[in-house]
C-alpha cells in the first residue's frame, strides 16, 4: 500500500471520530432537499475524487424515521459520471443519520450499486453538514468512500390555504447587474444587502440571481427580469461535472430567446421534476428548479447565489 493511501486511511480514522456528534437536523415529511458534497473513493491500489449532487423528496414520517425518494442528480468518480437509476433513502433518528442505497448508472449503461451512511456533523439555519462513509461497487472495483456533504432544506414561502391573487402566484427572479462577470469583488453582494450589487464588497462574487434554488408546483410561471447591462438567455440541461469546455448539455425542456437589458421573460414549468437552468454564454449563472407536486410553493433560504431580504 502506498504512502499516500496510508495517509488517507489515517485521515479516515481520525475523521470517523469527528462524525460522531449530538447535533440535530430539522427534517420533515413531504418536503424537498438538495444533498451536495465531495470526498474520496478508495481501493487498496488507488484513490479517486468523488462528488455527490442529488435532489430528493421526503415521504410520510414513521416514528423517528422518514423515507425519501431520490429524484435527480449524479455521483462522480474522477471525471466519470453516474446518473441516478434507482435510489432510495431514509432519515433516521429525526435527521441525525441518513441512509442511501440502490443503483446508479454509468454513461456506458453499466449498473453500479451504492450503500452510504451519513452522520450529522453540524447544522446552521440554512443547511446541515453530514459525514458519509460507505461503498460504491462497480463492475470491476469496490470503493470505500468518505464524503462531507451539505443537506439544504426547502422551506415554505406561500401557504396554499391563503387566498392569493394571480399576480402573487407568479414568482419573479432578477438577474443581478454585473452577473456576466464572474469573480469580481466590486460586484459582490453580501447576504442581506439590498443595495446595487455593483456597490458591494468582498473577496468573491457569489450572487447572480435573486434566488437560485426554488421549488414550485407544476404549472407555475416564473418571470426572469434582466437587471444586467448585457443580454442573457436561459436553457435547461444536464451538468457535466469537471468539463470546463462543455459544462452543460441542453435537454430541450427550457430554451429562451435573448433577454435584453431591462427586459423580462416568462417561463412556465408544466412538467414535474428537476430542472438545471443555466445561461449558455455565462455558465456560472445557474439555477436549480424543482417542480414538485402535492406541496405548497417552496423556496430555499440563503444560498451562494442568493440575496437575502
Amino acid at each position: 500500500m502506498n504512502i499516500s493511501l496510508v495517509g488517507l486511511l489515517a485521515l479516515l480514522v481520525i475523521s470517523s471520530g469527528f462524525f460522531i456528534n449530538d447535533a440535530f437536523a430539522e427534517v420533515s415529511e413531504n418536503s424537498a432537499y438538495l444533498l451536495e458534497g465531495s470526498g474520496f473513493a478508495v481501493t487498496e491500489e488507488l484513490i479517486r475524487l468523488s462528488e455527490i449532487d442529488i435532489g430528493l423528496s421526503s415521504h410520510q414520517q414513521s416514528g423517528s424515521s422518514i423515507d425519501f425518494r431520490i429524484e435527480d442528480g449524479f455521483i462522480t468518480l474522477d471525471n466519470e459520471d453516474f446518473v441516478i437509476s434507482e435510489l432510495d433513502g431514509k432519515f433516521l433518528r429525526e435527521g441525525r443519520y441518513i441512509r442511501i442505497n440502490g443503483n446508479i448508472e454509468s454513461i456506458g449503461g453499466f449498473d453500479t450499486t451504492i450503500s452510504f451512511f451519513g452522520r450529522l456533523v453540524e447544522e446552521s439555519k440554512d443547511a446541515a453538514i453530514y459525514g458519509f462513509t460507505g461503498r460504491i461497487t462497480t463492475s470491476d472495483n469496490t470503493y470505500k468512500i468518505i464524503y462531507t456533504a451539505k443537506l439544504s432544506q426547502l422551506t415554505k414561502i406561500l401557504d396554499s390555504s391563503t387566498e392569493t391573487s394571480f399576480e402573487e402566484e407568479i414568482l419573479t427572479i432578477h438577474i443581478f447587474p454585473g452577473s456576466s462577470t464572474q469573480g469580481v469583488a466590486s460586484s459582490y453582494i453580501e447576504s442581506g444587502e439590498t443595495r446595487d450589487p455593483r456597490l458591494g464588497s468582498g473577496p468573491l462574487r457569489l450572487s447572480y440571481f435573486s434566488q437560485d434554488r426554488i421549488t414550485i408546483e407544476p404549472g407555475t410561471t416564473i418571470v426572469f427580469v434582466n437587471d444586467d447591462d448585457v443580454s442573457h438567455s436561459i436553457l435547461s440541461g444536464k451538468e457535466n461535472y469537471g468539463d470546463r469546455h462543455n459544462p452543460f448539455t441542453p435537454d430541450g425542456r427550457i430554451s429562451t430567446v435573448e433577454i435584453l437589458p431591462g427586459e423580462s421573460i416568462s417561463i412556465t414549468f408544466d412538467e414535474m421534476g428537476f430542472y438545471r437552468l443555466y445561461d449558455p454564454t455565462y455558465p456560472w449563472m445557474k439555477i436549480i428548479t424543482y417542480a414538485f407536486p402535492d406541496v405548497d410553493n417552496l423556496i430555499l433560504g440563503t444560498t451562494k447565489n442568493q440575496q437575502g431580504n
